[in-house]
């Protein structure tokens, strides 16, 4: 048995995982005040999930970790998390080995695992939301540079910011003040600017796939977080931007999928091991 933990801005999400089974999962609203009190929230949950039979505790976050010294640093959307030595807090409290890494990390080896990533050697795992996160499998390891921000390709500059501003939520609020939810609710209306909106949303995230396939040229590209739930209204513009990447061959090799695996980045993160 082991414990995955997905620290988010919004929910801190616990789990019990008995290789590719979550036999157990907590929820419970992030504390927005002091570094105390989310760390109290952590160990209320792991310790009500806490068993004999488990052997380690891994914990994806959004940020950066060093993981050589157990430390997350500067913790996105949690503004008290600036630096937090969570390793050594864990492993005194509950004495088990513990591991680090960053959310979108812990979601791609999630799909590698036990989702759409199984069978293949190199994938690329997008989360996007609020935001946008990225990790790495290459060669058939995942990949995470030396502070566990390796591949996050949405900072990249793209026009006038970057893709992150483009190809998340916050396109939509920015450019239209509107939600990507209700647009994907309006567009199954068969509302005609819904579905122009979301063909303009494709057409931002096939220039991303194109900065995915020059960096990285990976068989596969998993689609995490809400906003995949709209994939049919803005894949055709996605790939036909994709259409006009100059070597095609590396285009009719990547697959592009939504995830399907519930809690992808809670599995991944227990199945953290160095």
């Amino acid at each position: 048995m082991k414990i995955g933990v997905d620290l988010g801005g919004t929910n801190v999400r616990v789990g019990l995982v008995d290789w590719d089974c979550l036999v157990r999962k907590l929820v419970a609203p992030c504390p927005k005040g002091e570094e105390q009190e989310v760390v109290d929230v952590l160990l209320s949950l792991i310790g009500e999930l806490m068993a004999g039979e488990v052997t380690t505790i891994g914990v994806g976050v959004p940020s950066v970790v060093d993981r050589d010294k157990g430390i997350v640093y500067n913790v996105a959307n949690i503004p008290s998390w600036k630096e937090v030595h969570l390793r050594r807090i864990l492993e005194d409290a509950f004495h088990r080995q513990v591991f680090l890494n960053n959310d979108a990390n812990c979601f791609a080896l999630g799909e590698y695992l036990f989702g759409e990533g199984r069978n293949h050697d190199s994938m690329v795992g997008l989360t996007i939301g609020t935001g946008i996160g990225a990790g790495l499998v290459l060669d058939g390891r995942l990949y995470n540079g030396r502070n566990t921000g390796a591949g996050e390709i949405g900072a990249l500059p793209f026009r006038d910011t970057d893709y992150e501003h483009y190809c998340a939520s916050q396109f939509f609020t920015a450019h239209y003040q509107v939600t990507a939810h209700e647009l994907e609710v309006s567009a199954r209306q068969g509302d005609g600017q819904a579905l122009r909106i979301w063909q303009e949303f494709g057409d931002n995230l096939g220039c991303l796939m194109q900065a995915v396939l020059y960096a990285y040229d990976p068989e596969l590209v998993v689609l995490g977080g809400g906003i995949t739930a709209a994939f049919p209204f803005f894949e055709e513009a996605m790939r036909q931007r994709l259409s006009q990447f100059p070597w095609q061959e590396s285009v009719r090799h990547l697959h592009i999928v939504p995830s399907t695996l519930q809690d992808a980045a809670l599995l991944g993160a227990a199945m953290l091991n160095g």
